[in-house]
């Protein structure tokens, strides 16, 4: 129906605006940290975020861990230095030894998220910055699903046999669309779940910033992360 499909091309330029304001969020958050050498981007995907995120980092070693052999083989094509890694078990670094690391919708495809920041905290110097983005369990049309019955949309991929679960108005509704078993999300956090369990780690929570507002501007999102589709942490080692 060409209602449905133009509300389907308007969600989905939504999306892609708060996305792009989700990376913009996390560029000045790395500038936190001044001069970076040793910059590791945990899921880096097939290496295009990772670029996007690290191409002001002159002289800075930037390496990614990344589980996808696909992804990998991708990301290597891009000159990207990519190494093998489960991200809920060790990382393949020294204590210590990584000036910043960041993870750019990654979190929520775990299931052991404690063992994910343990890691980041062992990994990284004294006074090093970890930049973590994820969806918001909170967000308004998260909630609005909720209110009306649904499963919410950052939870209506739980299930690699039917996508979207429970929400007749996720973006692949009708699609019959499938997930992969590594893309299935797994843990969805609030903004202040996100914080808490960065306190809990030992870390020091130095910004939290957010994008998207569904169906509203992208932009209000930076106002009231508590309720943006995409919440973005950095925490400091101490």
């Amino acid at each position: 129906m060409p209602l449905a499909s133009a509300l389907r091309g308007a969600v989905g330029r939504m999306y892609a605006d708060s996305e792009r304001l989700n990376l913009e969020n996390m560029r000045a958050q790395m500038a936190l940290l001044a001069d970076p050498h040793d910059v590791v981007d945990l899921g880096c995907g097939d290496g295009r975020a990772t670029q996007e995120l690290t191409a002001g980092l002159n002289g800075a070693r930037v390496r990614a861990v990344e589980g996808s052999a696909a992804s990998r083989q991708a990301a290597a094509a891009r000159g990207l230095e990519v190494l093998a890694g489960d991200l809920e078990h060790a990382l393949p670094f020294g204590d210590g030894s990584i000036d910043l690391v960041v993870s750019n919708q990654v979190i929520e495809h775990l299931a052991d998220t404690d063992a994910f920041l343990a890691e980041i905290h062992r990994v990284l110097r004294p006074g090093g910055l970890a930049v973590v983005s994820t969806e918001n369990m909170a967000s308004w049309h998260n909630v609005g699903a909720l209110v009306l019955g649904f499963q919410p949309f950052s939870a209506s991929n739980y299930s690699n046999r039917r996508y979207p679960l429970g929400n007749p108005f996720g973006l692949h509704a009708g699609e019959e669309a499938t997930v992969a078993d590594g893309m299935l999300h797994r843990r969805i956090f609030t903004t202040r779940a996100l914080r808490e369990l960065f306190v809990a780690h030992g870390f020091t929570v130095a910004d939290v910033r957010g994008s998207g507002y569904h169906p509203f501007p992208p932009g209000l999102g930076r106002l009231d992360p508590a309720h943006a589709h995409f919440i973005t942490v950095a925490a400091r080692k101490p």
